[in-house]
């Protein structure tokens, strides 16, 4: 027992070594998001010619885009250390001046997830952002006193699914506000191909192109897919990852042509089956598949809409025309 213990976190740190090989360190490896990195890279110049730390940075959009990446890129485009944590993580004020008594100027403060900071210490955020102080209560009662902080120069670059769920006086803290998008088929094969050479394995360029094209226009999913694809191919002693192994694969992963995979054709099915395509809320959608709503507004949703599958109306979410096609299903609306 023990030694499958250990042959397990071997395993584990082996697959972390892997996943840490996979992230891009400069702007320039990091595949995608031209626009982006375009403006990031002016911002980031112009800091450093200033011998400032970069502004306050936001990143949002559908998981999986590369946010943890793209901080951390940012970071040594500086020539900074990051400190990483999440918004959950930190539950109290103490925790966030625990993080902030840690840095040294100029570092990067990463918070993922955090439009899930507790309100006390968004708030507490507020001040360290702006003139970088804290004022900190320390003793209790009478002999309570405020001490104030001063903090070093720092960047904080927070990322989320959910910019919405951020109060008003923290986004307008942030200097920079930056929406990631959905990767382009190109872009995912790049990635593919660029990952495979990394994990040491062969793939036919049409069959990265395939694995791209069914993988959500999303890089984690591709880099999933393909750890899943190559694992076929080892069992199958194919020497190359080829097209049809990926069909083969893929199906049996129950990822479609158009890249959708079990829940998003739960999601669109049960509209269909049950509310004739719609208009339906998202709550009654979650309760049907037994999905949370979080979970299909951040996760699968905003695919489905992306690739014209779904609609928002007032009324609710409605099933396109061109969901019904793929699904094979009569349009009768």
């Amino acid at each position: 027992m023990a030694d499958e213990i250990l042959q397990n976190d071997a395993l584990d740190e082996t697959e972390e070594i892997i996943e840490k090989s996979l992230r891009p360190t400069q702007l320039n490896q990091y595949i995608g998001q031209e626009p982006l990195k375009a403006r990031l890279g002016v911002y980031i110049e112009a800091a450093r010619r200033r011998e400032e730390p970069l502004d306050h940075v936001l990143l949002y959009g559908p998981p999986g885009l590369g946010k943890t990446t793209l901080a951390m890129v940012i970071a040594n485009e500086m020539q900074v250390h990051i400190r990483t944590t999440t918004g959950p993580a930190i539950e109290k004020q103490g925790d966030l001046l625990a993080l902030l008594n840690e840095l040294q100027p100029g570092d990067v403060l990463f918070i993922d997830e955090i439009h899930r900071l507790p309100k006390t210490v968004e708030e507490m955020l507020y001040s360290a952002m702006e003139d970088f102080y804290v004022d900190i209560i320390v003793g209790e009662g009478p002999t309570s006193r405020p001490v104030h902080f001063p903090l070093p120069p720092f960047t904080l670059i927070g990322a989320t699914t959910r910019a919405g769920m951020l109060s008003q006086p923290l986004r307008d803290r942030f200097g920079i506000v930056e929406h990631m998008s959905y990767y382009t088929a190109n872009e995912l094969t790049e990635i593919v191909t660029r990952s495979a050479n990394i994990f040491g394995t062969t793939i036919e360029a049409i069959g990265a192109v395939e694995l791209a094209r069914r993988s959500h226009g999303t890089p984690r999913i591709a880099n999933r897919l393909l750890k899943r694809v190559r694992d076929f191919a080892m069992v199958q002693d194919k020497t190359a990852i080829d097209v049809e192994l990926v069909d083969y694969a893929l199906d049996l992963l129950n990822v479609d042509r158009a890249g959708l995979d079990q829940v998003d054709n739960e999601i669109l099915t049960t509209m269909i089956n049950f509310y004739d395509g719609g208009p339906v809320g998202v709550k009654t959608i979650a309760a049907n598949i037994g999905e949370e709503v979080d979970t299909i507004e951040s996760m699968y949703e905003p695919y489905l809409l992306q690739i014209g599958f779904l609609q928002r109306t007032p009324r609710g979410r409605i099933v396109t025309a061109a969901a019904y096609e793929h699904l094979n299903i009569p349009f009768l609306k």
